[in-house]
Order: structure tokens, then sequence, then C-alpha cells
């Protein structure tokens, strides 16, 4: 049996107007949407508990192929920033420098404790099938519907198919309401006999299109303090913020692949494991501040997290459904 549901508490910063944090809050909760975009109203802004709902559906578990596919024009150093970070999540030889991606993504198995399934075995990711589309074989501009053809590319049996856009392709609703998605949607081939769901995700490079809105804290904000954006840690602004987006929509994809897992508000519209959290990366963040960030000597690039191959991420604070707060690696 499952205890009360958690629930967040918004905390809003006394000094600003609330026709500024109602712009801000909006720039940030895009950057962390998930499989719908989420419309901030002065509701939202209240400091009423919110409820964060367990919904009865199945959890990822077990062992997870993560299938990239490469949309556009990538560079192989930009790819390995995507895969190294997925490598990181369940490396079977961790990096012992910590904060450390794997520390991050086991925050998970939080939500995996408070759901008692039988036969159920722990969630263990690794990188799958790469796909290269480099030729943009559906156009520079793409709907919703075309984003789950690209994504039934991928192998669909335990595996999450990721779509990954370049910076000069268009989608349907990015920069305007969402930096990236994730949903479900029903095998094209049928698997032992049949037709089964299986999930996926989609992140756009907003280097160019969207910096301000989807690849902040590393580019200047559309609204709020305009403070120095913060030096990406792998150099790459736009691959960087698609690493943050994709870890917000790959925790929200493991505790609710198929819109009845862990989530508040409308399934149209949840809050998730990550999307709770908008805008909060290390403790001390508030609206237009990321955090106190650890920040690499060398190159002056902030960060909270070490992967795999030396490398160094910014990743999104968690929601910890046991304290009902958001939860950071520093």
């Amino acid at each position: 049996m499952l205890c009360s549901p958690p629930v967040i508490r918004v905390i809003m910063a006394s000094s600003l107007s609330s026709h500024f944090l109602l712009q801000l809050l909006l720039v940030i909760s895009i950057i962390q949407s998930s499989s719908a975009a989420r419309k901030i109203s002065v509701t939202d802004q209240s400091q009423e508990p919110l409820l964060f709902q367990y919904h009865n559906g199945p959890l990822l578990t077990g062992e997870v192929s993560i299938n990239l596919i490469w949309y556009g024009q990538f560079r192989p150093s930009q790819r390995a920033i995507v895969s190294d970070f997925i490598a990181s999540l369940s490396s079977r030889k961790p990096t012992k420098a910590q904060p450390s991606v794997a520390t991050w993504w086991k925050a998970t198995e939080k939500y995996y404790n408070l759901v008692k399934t039988k036969n159920s075995s722990p969630l263990l990711l690794s990188v799958g099938t790469q796909v290269l589309d480099e030729s943009y074989s559906l156009g520079k501009s793409l709907s919703n519907k075309q984003i789950v053809q690209l994504a039934s590319k991928g192998g669909q049996k335990d595996a999450v198919n990721v779509v990954l856009t370049s910076s000069d392709v268009a989608v349907e609703g990015f920069c305007s309401s969402k930096c990236g998605t994730h949903g479900s949607s029903v095998s094209p081939q049928k698997i032992n006999g049949k037709r089964s769901k299986f999930a996926y995700i989609w992140v756009g490079n907003s280097e160019t299109q969207c910096p301000g809105q989807c690849a902040w804290p590393f580019h200047q904000p559309i609204y709020g303090p305009q403070n120095a954006p913060l030096v990406a840690p792998n150099n790459d602004v736009g691959l960087d913020g698609m690493v943050i987006n994709l870890a917000s929509l790959l925790a929200g994809t493991a505790t609710n692949p198929f819109e009845n897992g862990y989530f508040q508000g409308p399934k149209e519209a949840p809050l998730e494991a990550a999307s709770a959290c908008p805008g909060v990366y290390a403790k001390g963040a508030y609206p237009g501040y990321a955090g106190d960030l650890l920040v690499d000597s060398t190159t002056g690039a902030s960060y909270n997290a070490h992967g795999v191959n030396g490398r160094k991420y910014v990743l999104p604070a968690l929601f910890d459904p046991s304290t009902s707060t958001c939860s950071t690696l520093i």
C-alpha cells in the first residue's frame, strides 16, 4: 500500500513582482516541459501544497536500451556528449568522482520504492542503437506526428527511442511552448504476435532558435535578471542545453512512461520527477539563478555531476517523493 501522496511546496521570491515572476516562470517551465506544454497561471504561483500522485500505472523496469535517432547535422563530438551522458546513468564502471550522473539517476529509485510490484527488476539503462538521418528525410519542419514516425525507427522492445533534432530543424511547438517532449506510441510492427506500446522522447537543439528559453543557464534568459550565462561544461551551449532537457525527460519517462505513473496535474500537461523542480540545479537556486554550482578551475565551466570519460554535466533537481522537496546533488 502506498502512503499518502507527497506534495510540492512552491516558494516564491518576495522581492519579485507578480508580473515579472509570471514571465520568468513561463520561460523556466518551457525549459523543462514534458509530454505537453504546461501553461503557467496565477494559481501556479500560490503557496498551497500541490498533490504529486501515483496513478497506478507501470514504471520502466529491467534492462532498457536508449536508442538515439539523430535527425539533421551533428558532429561526432556532439553525439559523444549525449551518448556519454546515457552511458553515465547506469554505468557498469561508474566514475569514482562525485557527485556523479549515476548518483543523480539513483534518486529515481525512491519512486520505485513506493510501488511494491511483483516480478519487477531494477531499471538499468544503456546506450542502444544510434540512427543517423543526416539527409533530413522528412524535411526541416516537423510535426509532432512526424516526431513519432522518427521515433519508431528505433527498436521498440525494452527500449526508449530518443529523437534529437539539429539546430536548423523546426519542430511543432518548439521554443513557443516546449524544448522537448516525451510520450508513448503503439509499435508499427508486431512483437511476439501483437503490437505494444513504446516510450519515446524528443529534444531539439536550441542553439540558434531559442537558446534563451531552452539552453538556459548557458545563455541569457529572455526574461529575468540578465546575469552572465554560465560556461557550458562541454563547451557547447546547444548540446549541453539538450542534455539538461533530455535528463529531465528521461526522469519523467522512467517514472511516468505511459501517462499513468507519477505526476501532478492533468496528464496532458503533467509535472513530473524533474519538471516539478523548474530552474533548480543546486542549493541556493531561485528564479533566474541556477544555484551554487561547482566550477571547473581550468575551464571556468559550471557543473554538478561527473560522467564517464571525464565528462561533466549540469543536471536538474529531482522531486523527492519521500520528503516532498526538490533534491539536488550539491
